[in-house]
């Protein structure tokens, strides 16, 4: 009982120490929640896109075939189909027809893609919500609904209007914001795409462990075809986010490098006030031990309050506000961009990331100089 009554005087007194100089300690605060922010910021998103990347691509094809001509992608013949199917370990091979439109009333990339559920509705569409308003026309810029006429200019020159049937429901607008799902016939008009060719083939294979040798026998049958497996996909958007997030914190490291000076000044530059503050503590009794204590827990108090606070805004920005302050950078360039809010994924290792780099490094920094001033004699102390 007399030790937890020792750790809570010592712990008043350190309150009402950093209480004297408060607007010292109160710019310091600030200037540490803000640069934890930011660091927690980037750390939730670029772990939040990722995982929820992962998740999409959960029902994306498991191999996805592309014929390349002098190193780019061009369409592919589905003859191709036949052979491919015959690979032993295939299970289904399909013709994909998907392609980029630009609009240019509204001076956007929108994607189209066929969609089978519209094999018999030639003439129609379903869009995405960004299609809905980024299309719409007159002064007010009103949006686009359903049984609206889109016009779409097809590579021959002449108009097609397509009637909008249906606009994707919000929850998918991460992936389905620049998308319009079209009729296969409707899109081969659009982009005078021959009926024996596709953009892509899709497979599904019985064994995922024989994806790297199918692969491989496609290649050898067919040496102008690149297959891209769906763990290949993934990664690369990993790459992606991990390099934009890394990006940011270059570009903030000028901010970041500056607190740190500026803490590391603070905390290894005690002041004559807080010297002879020392000073009388040693004279009146105060243990070098106890000195210290005081001192830990001055600076724990600094910097778990940045950190909560940092924590807490890094939080509301990233997950309620979409991030508004990185976005551009870390989902990348686009006239339309999905208006979403990230499902939160924290996990301890984040946390404790970002707890040793930014907590226990201030701590134990304020702890080196008021040891030194701690063992210099009291009166020596207080006559400086």
């Amino acid at each position: 009982m007399g030790y937890i009554n020792k750790q809570r005087n010592i712990l008043d007194f350190t309150l009402s120490s950093l209480g004297r100089r408060k607007g010292k300690n109160l710019a310091l605060v600030a200037v540490y929640t803000f640069v934890i922010f930011l660091l927690a910021s980037v750390l939730f998103f670029t772990h939040s896109i990722k995982k929820e990347a992962s998740l999409i691509l959960q029902d994306a094809p498991e191999m996805t075939v592309q014929r390349l001509v002098a190193g780019r992608q061009d369409l592919i013949p589905k003859r191709y189909i036949d052979s491919i199917r015959k690979i032993r370990g295939v299970q289904s091979v399909a013709p994909r027809l998907w392609g980029y439109y630009y609009d240019a009333l509204s001076g956007t990339n929108f994607t189209l893609m066929a969609n089978k559920d519209l094999k018999d509705r030639v003439g129609e569409i379903i869009i995405g919500s960004g299609v809905s308003w980024r299309s719409g026309t007159g002064k007010g810029k009103k949006a686009i609904r359903k049984n609206d006429i889109i016009p779409f200019k097809t590579y021959d020159g002449s108009a097609l209007p397509l009637k909008v049937k249906g606009i994707l429901s919000f929850s998918s607008e991460l992936v389905t914001t620049d998308l319009i799902l079209v009729s296969e016939t409707d899109f081969r008009k659009i982009f005078a795409i021959p009926h024996d060719h596709a953009t892509d083939l899709v497979l599904q294979v019985r064994n995922s462990k024989e994806l790297a040798t199918i692969a491989a026998k496609i290649t050898q049958r067919h040496p102008d075809t690149r297959p891209i497996l769906r763990e290949e996909i993934l990664r690369t958007y990993d790459a992606v986010f991990d390099w934009r997030g890394g990006m940011i914190i270059v570009v903030l490291s000028g901010a970041v490098f500056a607190f740190i000076i500026l803490a590391w000044d603070k905390a290894t530059g005690l002041s004559g006030e807080e010297k002879r503050e020392i000073g009388i503590l040693k004279a009146i009794g105060w243990e070098t031990s106890d000195i210290l204590l005081m001192k830990f827990w001055e600076g724990a108090a600094v910097s778990l309050s940045a950190f909560f606070m940092g924590t807490f805004l890094a939080y509301l920005h990233i997950f309620l506000s979409s991030s508004i302050l990185f976005e551009p950078v870390l989902k990348g360039w686009s006239v339309i961009y999905p208006h979403f809010r990230l499902t939160p994924y924290i996990d301890a290792y984040q946390i404790a990331t970002l707890f040793f780099l930014t907590v226990i490094p201030y701590t134990v920094a304020t702890i080196v100089p008021s040891w030194r001033s701690a063992t210099v004699d009291p009166d020596s102390v207080m006559r400086m």
